[in-house]
């Protein structure tokens, strides 16, 4: 069993043995580096109220490695997210979506459902899958039933 470093308060170690068990990682250290480089990446995609409430749900240690990050002008799409993370890390694009993944989905585990719903909100469609959520957004284009008639 792993003792966490004395830097780490109970709450960041607990998140962090969530993610090392979420994403079957080898240690402890590794999940931190994983979820150190995941959080930056995503402070750098939420900005105002929602970037505020996130860092306070998130243990301090976890929390510094969000609000880092400075907020880009435009999020970006949740593929587009992933991929920029994998040539940042020079890492395959499906081993970042799996480490995006492994934190993205514990944390959304232990927010409130209110915070992640307007955090999603916040975020271009196809982020809900990467917290490990359905992903429920209407399309922005309507489409007219005889429009579905047809395609059917």
């Amino acid at each position: 069993m792993h003792t966490p470093s004395p830097t780490r308060s109970d709450a960041y170690a607990a998140l962090l043995e969530q993610i090392r068990y979420q994403g079957a990682y080898a240690t402890v250290e590794q999940a931190e580096r994983v979820t150190a480089t995941v959080l930056n990446a995503l402070g750098q995609q939420i900005v105002g109220d929602e970037r505020v409430d996130l860092a306070r749900r998130l243990p301090p240690q976890a929390a510094r490695h969000f609000a880092q990050a400075v907020p880009g002008q435009r999020p970006l799409t949740a593929h587009a997210f992933v991929k920029a993370l994998a040539e940042a890390t020079d890492a395959p694009y499906a081993i970042t979506r799996w480490h995006v993944g492994s934190v993205l989905g514990t944390l959304a585990r232990t927010l409130d459902k209110q915070v992640l719903r307007r955090i999603l909100a916040q975020l271009p469609s196809g982020y809900a899958l990467l917290f490990g959520q359905a992903d429920l957004t209407v399309a922005s284009r309507s489409v007219r039933a005889d429009e579905i008639v047809q395609a059917a």
